[in-house]
């Protein structure tokens, strides 16, 4: 059982605590409700962008790395289409670090010419080397449109175009900032060692003074009911064809989303999944092959990816993979095979959750979904999932006129 303090500033900020006496060092988690599915589609992957701003300088402190590097600190972050997320970890007598950078730049960045110009480079340098110039980079871009025609989560995270980054100016970018970036848009939690009262004196030291921005509520529009199935077949300078499927399946706050990431499991998780059993180690239909869930807020994707074994068509490689979801749709799932799921999912959370970073992240994902003491419950939920309602799901989702698929193709 993970413990939960919790305290609101006056301006919005959350703040969540949890200690952990086992270690000598504190981590710092803050989450910004904001994604790429907060962007204009003509003005994308700003959230990404920001990722990399928000190192480049803030307000008061030039550099974001010396401070934090000469206190003992390391730090990383990560976005996707949902959320931005910050995390540090420092040793315990040196953790108002931590809280002076953090809020520093939650206050303001430094806004220059000179720090957009640099991190621009690096995006659109990340942008090339992940989506332009690797084999089978672009199939995101490719993929999401296909399935989505109206939610913002058509485009990836790094964007949906080079030049929307390389157009990107300094007022667009301020806007954006001050439009999300800000306490009560945002939640901290804090972990390791370092008690409550110490968190709470110093995260109203550090953050009381930074002022609300009335952040407006999202507008985000919902993505209709697809109603046909949807073919593209492009062709690329690749080793080998990919098949690519994407079902539409429910949003996180679902009880139905349990049972998709356990049916994810179940066809592609480890050696005795479905896929690998029948469709890689006995037909040899695939030699690779993988299921999983988009695990996006908002209603999301159920995704099978896999490249066919040599002189396997896409068409035949495709018919194997309806025929195990059919198997899905007709029978029942063993309770022996769905214990295996379960199981191997409370392992990997008690696992996790023993690090005092983890935990920082898991809270503050949590809080933004529903509350923070879901953590402690979440192998519960996983654990309700009945073969009854894997069935139900199966037949729901595993449907053509409910399907994107994408032959990707190798140049002969």
């Amino acid at each position: 059982m993970i413990n939960v303090n919790r305290y609101t500033l006056q301006n919005g900020l959350r703040l969540l605590h949890s200690e952990d006496a086992s270690t000598q060092m504190v981590a710092l988690n803050i989450v910004y409700n904001v994604g790429a599915r907060d962007e204009d589609e003509n003005h994308t992957g700003f959230a990404h962008l920001f990722e990399h701003l928000m190192f480049g300088g803030s307000i008061h402190i030039p550099d974001y790395d010396i401070p934090l590097q000469k206190a003992g600190g390391e730090n990383n972050a990560w976005t996707n289409n949902d959320i931005t997320n910050f995390y540090l970890t420092v040793p315990a007598q040196n953790v108002e670090v931590g809280f002076w950078l953090e809020s520093d730049r939650m206050l303001s960045l430094d806004f220059s010419p000179r720090s957009l110009e640099v991190q621009r480079q690096v995006v659109m340098e990340e942008f090339k080397q992940r989506c332009l110039n690797q084999p089978y980079g672009d199939i995101n871009h490719i993929l999401r449109p296909m399935a989505y025609k109206v939610h913002p989560y058509q485009w990836p995270t790094i964007g949906k175009e080079l030049s929307h980054i390389a157009q990107a100016t300094l007022d667009e970018v301020k806007d954006f900032f001050f439009r999300y970036y800000a306490p009560d848009n945002a939640i901290l939690v804090v972990t390791g060692n370092i008690s409550f009262d110490e968190t709470k004196r110093l995260t109203k030291k550090w953050f009381d003074q930074i002022p609300r921005r009335n952040i407006q509520p999202k507008k985000i529009p919902k993505e209709p009911i697809q109603k046909e199935e949807r073919r593209l077949t492009v062709t690329r300078s690749v080793p080998v064809d990919s098949l690519n499927m994407a079902f539409h399946m429910v949003d996180r706050r679902h009880p139905d989303y349990y049972a998709f990431d356990i049916l994810s499991d179940i066809l592609s998780n480890g050696r005795s999944s479905r896929f690998v059993r029948h469709l890689i180690n006995e037909q040899h239909v695939f030699s690779s092959l993988d299921a999983y869930i988009s695990g996006s807020i908002d209603a999301g994707l159920f995704l099978i990816s896999g490249r066919p074994s040599q002189g396997v068509s896409l068409e035949k490689a495709e018919a194997a993979i309806w025929n195990e979801l059919v198997k899905l749709k007709e029978t029942e799932v063993q309770k022996s095979e769905l214990d295996k799921v379960k199981n191997k999912f409370e392992s990997e959370q008690i696992f996790t959750n023993i690090h005092y970073l983890n935990v920082a992240t898991n809270l503050a994902y949590f809080e933004l979904v529903g509350k923070a003491e879901d953590i402690n419950t979440e192998v519960d939920r996983y654990r309700s999932v009945t073969p009854e309602q894997l069935q139900c799901v199966a037949n729901t989702a595993f449907k053509h006129e409910n399907v994107s698929v994408l032959y990707y193709k190798a140049q002969k």
